[in-house]
């Protein structure tokens, strides 16, 4: 059954195939390289943690792509994970720490793109967090916020990122973490240049934390300006978590560059862009468009 819907301004769908398919069932063709313990390096995966916070036990994991070189310009993609401990009845599974992300690798195939893999920040800013961001019962994301503006810079600025060719990511939590510390005030908002939200999306359902409610969620997107967006969601009956996401986005009235895609698997599980499909082509070609446009 091909997915039809009707467009309003502003609001374009790549239509995808519905489907009921088990994650399980399709068999990866990428493997993320396992965490190193050596510096950054051409296909290597390291824990890091900026000057300022190594006395802290907070990091963040980087990847060089493999066609890496020294004074080299490159887009950079920033991944934020989803909560965890978490598992479901599919078997998917979630440890809700930096280093378990897999959206980026999935979209470069490890080639052509810094990606960065950022941690959610406890309220003294000493700890990463596996569920939500800062500490219970605040969960004040300013620290996340704070560590994102340092460390985005810092990365352009020591292994070439592009700063003009930014791309924020998310899966789950991560997909509400775009627009709820990505869209946190407007220094942040002008990191990027295109946003992917996986599973989830800010103010379209009543999380357990400050500031989750619709009305605060719609100031969030009000700084997304002319950043383009790309929201997928897994397969659900009726396809449910994508209409409840446009019809929230349509009672903003924000007029933005939204497209919707769904993956075509049950599974709410960010491995689905390390299978080959339909719904993983789509998303690459929508990042290269972007990009080309930043050309």
């Amino acid at each position: 059954m091909i997915l039809t819907y009707c467009i309003f301004p502003g609001l374009s769908l790549m239509s995808a195939m519905s489907s009921n398919v088990d994650i399980g069932t399709v068999k990866p063709d990428l493997k993320i390289p396992e965490l190193s313990q050596t510096e950054p390096a051409p296909g290597i995966r390291v824990k890091q943690a900026l000057e300022s916070y190594r006395k802290t036990a907070i990091y963040h994991v980087l990847y060089l792509p493999t066609d890496w070189k020294p004074g080299k310009s490159y887009p950079v993609i920033v991944e934020y994970a989803g909560n965890g401990p978490y598992k479901n009845k599919y078997g998917d599974l979630s440890s809700g720490r930096v280093e378990g992300s897999k959206l980026g690798y999935g979209i470069t195939e490890g080639r052509g793109f810094i990606w960065l893999c950022l941690p959610y920040l406890d309220g003294e800013s000493k700890n990463n967090v596996r569920q939500w961001w800062g500490t219970p019962p605040e969960r004040d994301p300013r620290p996340t916020v704070e560590y994102c503006k340092k460390a985005v810079p810092w990365i352009c600025e020591k292994y070439g990122g592009d700063r003009s060719r930014v791309i924020l990511c998310g899966f789950s939590r991560g997909a509400i973490a775009c627009n709820f510390i990505g869209l946190w005030d407007e220094e942040i908002a002008g990191l990027w240049s295109g946003i992917i939200a996986y599973s989830h999306y800010d103010g379209v359902h009543p999380w357990p934390y400050p500031g989750a409610d619709n009305e605060s969620a719609r100031r969030r997107l009000q700084r997304l300006g002319d950043t383009p967006q790309l929201i997928c969601n897994e397969w659900t009956e009726k396809n449910s978590e994508l209409e409840r996401t446009r019809a929230f986005i349509r009672s903003t009235s924000v007029k933005g560059n939204f497209t919707f895609i769904e993956t075509g698997y049950r599974n709410h599980n960010d491995g689905w862009t390390l299978r080959p499909g339909s719904a993983r082509a789509k998303l690459r070609k929508w990042v290269s468009e972007l990009l080309e446009d930043k050309n």
